[in-house]
């Protein structure tokens, strides 16, 4: 590895392109979402790797609900598969793991396996995997400026108690620092709604290779370009 090789500490991604990653070999968007479960696992094994302490994926936001039944279906399945059969190799590795995003939407045998989840890997500190599912960056705000506000209502804060800290402490990624890259495959460059707070001094890369493309090397390349960005965090 480079030795002038900055390491972000936290990386997000938008994983964009699986359905066109299918169309274009001529198959299934199904199998295209099984072939990017098996790239956020390499992806996951490529972060530990370079050092990387956080990886934030966007898996399924509040707009993903209006996709054909059938595609939400299997992806429903593949969450449930992932959560049960993967949280051995989880724990295994230490991998604290998180769902961002309200829970309440998903079956209550999927609520069952995230919190089982999470309970099993809580204690974990050298890796941390948030996966953003039912998350939406504006419903984020408006769940955080409601709790606030019942805490006003309450009188257990008072109006200047109101502030950056106080509103990140009621954020889905309460007590974790913001993503220093965010990378969104297949070359779109927007963040749809993915970690709006968050992302304010982020850095970002836009790929145009697929998620199911994506790998090691591709980590690599987005590191190597993050390590030339100048981040001077709004100072000279």
């Amino acid at each position: 590895m480079e030795e002038n090789l900055k390491i972000p500490g936290h990386i997000a991604i938008i994983m964009d392109g699986n359905g066109r990653w299918a169309k274009k070999k001529g198959l299934a968007r199904t199998v295209g979402h099984t072939n990017g479960a098996k790239a956020l696992q390499r992806t996951i094994e490529a972060c530990k790797k370079f050092g990387v302490k956080t990886l934030t994926v966007y898996a399924f936001s509040t707009e993903n609900w209006s996709r054909p039944k059938e595609e939400v279906d299997f992806l429903m399945k593949l969450f449930l598969n992932y959560l049960t059969k993967q949280s051995k190799k989880l724990i295994e590795n230490k991998i604290k793991f998180n769902v961002l995003g309200d829970k309440l939407r998903f079956s209550p045998e999927i609520q069952n396996a995230m919190k089982k989840l999470e309970s099993d890997t809580q204690n974990f500190t050298e890796f941390t995997l948030n996966v953003a599912l039912n998350y939406g960056g504006h419903a984020e705000i408006i769940k955080a400026t409601k709790e606030i506000a019942e805490d006003l209502k309450s009188g257990k804060i008072s109006v200047d108690d109101i502030d950056e800290k106080l509103f990140e402490s009621h954020l889905y990624t309460c007590g974790q620092l913001p993503p220093d890259l965010i990378i969104r495959t297949s070359g779109e460059q927007r963040l749809s709604g993915f970690l709006l707070w968050q992302s304010s001094y982020s850095e970002f890369y836009f790929p145009s290779v697929h998620f199911p493309d994506f790998d090691e090397k591709q980590l690599y390349i987005a590191i190597q370009e993050y390590s030339k960005r100048d981040r001077r965090y709004g100072k000279v």
